[in-house]
């Protein structure tokens, strides 16, 4: 039985993201109160409808109807998980969350495991998934490139997760980011631990991320995060950098031009191209280091915003 410290049983909010999840919601919620009975839990329920058109929204109502503190929140469209993780962060009234999936994929008997390990301090709390499960080689593959490109101490970045609800709340998540919350979060000083956790068959409804071109926007998504951790606080450093390369290129190609021209060694595809390659290098070049000052200036104007934010929640 987990030890969960007194503070946490009713200090967190139980986040369900939800689409087309209909024949699951009866379900969702007796489970979700079993649980609470079992280990004496008093946290919200909260419940994202994300534009659903099978009667989700209307099916939660009735079941949150006679839960404790359970609500349901809609989204008029469907906007994405990540933007329904940010709707229930702000709807929630407690200062740790736990982002469970209406597919019942996962046990609620996990909850009690998770608020026992945020009780030992951590910020956040991730869930690795193991045994055999649907889709675990593009998972396993997709995870291992995540900790080859982020310094991560977890093995597993989509999966149940039990965290801060600051943390959420703080930091900016365009659509489909969810699936790198713990890297960003990560990246600005929060702690993350990693607990083992089971994955069951999805017991109705359909899965909705799935198929080849899910694996390439994950992919695509992941060079941009990377991308915006590295260079996102010091943009010359890429664009400056590559376009003060290719400016001395630029001039070393000229130069072998002028002496070439000068010794009168004229290369079999004459002078032409050269002059060409120089007038391109140096084109590019400035216009890189164009695009590496102008960006400076954005990542600056960030900062400040950033500070001014920070001070007006100190305030």
């Amino acid at each position: 039985m987990p030890v969960i410290p007194p503070q946490l049983r009713s200090n967190f909010a139980v986040l369900v993201p939800a689409f087309d999840e209909v024949d699951n919601i009866p379900d969702l919620f007796r489970e979700l109160r079993a649980t609470f009975d079992r280990h004496g839990l008093a946290g919200e329920v909260i419940l994202v409808d994300d534009g659903s058109k099978d009667g989700t929204y209307e099916a939660a109502l009735r079941e949150a109807a006679s839960f404790p503190r359970a609500r349901v929140v809609r989204h008029r469209r469907n906007r994405g998980k990540t933007e329904a993780m940010v709707t229930g962060a702000w709807a929630a009234e407690t200062e740790y969350l736990v982002l469970f999936d209406a597919d019942l994929q996962h046990s609620p008997e996990e909850i009690p495991r998770f608020l026992e390990k945020l009780g030992e301090g951590w910020d956040i709390v991730t869930g690795r998934k193991v045994g055999n499960y649907e889709k675990r080689g593009v998972s396993s593959v997709y995870n291992r490139l995540s900790q080859s490109l982020f310094d991560v101490p977890v093995r597993d970045l989509n999966s149940m997760k039990a965290f801060r609800a600051e943390i959420l709340r703080e930091i900016p998540l365009r659509h489909d980011w969810h699936r790198f919350f713990v890297v960003l979060a990560h990246a600005q000083g929060y702690t993350v631990s990693e607990i083992d956790i089971e994955l069951f068959p999805r017991r109705a409804g359909v899965a909705k991320y799935s198929g080849r071109s899910r694996v390439l926007v994950g992919v695509g998504d992941l060079v941009v995060v990377w991308f915006y951790l590295k260079f996102s606080e010091k943009p010359m450093q890429f664009f400056g950098g590559g376009g003060l390369m290719l400016i001395v290129a630029g001039i070393l190609v000229g130069l072998l031009t002028v002496v070439l021209r000068i010794g009168h060694w004229m290369p079999p595809f004459g002078f032409r191209p050269l002059l060409t390659l120089v007038v391109l290098l140096e084109t590019v070049g400035f216009i890189l280091f164009g695009f590496g000052f102008m960006a400076e200036l954005i990542a600056t104007l960030r900062a400040e915003v950033d500070d001014l934010r920070q001070r007006g929640r100190g305030a």
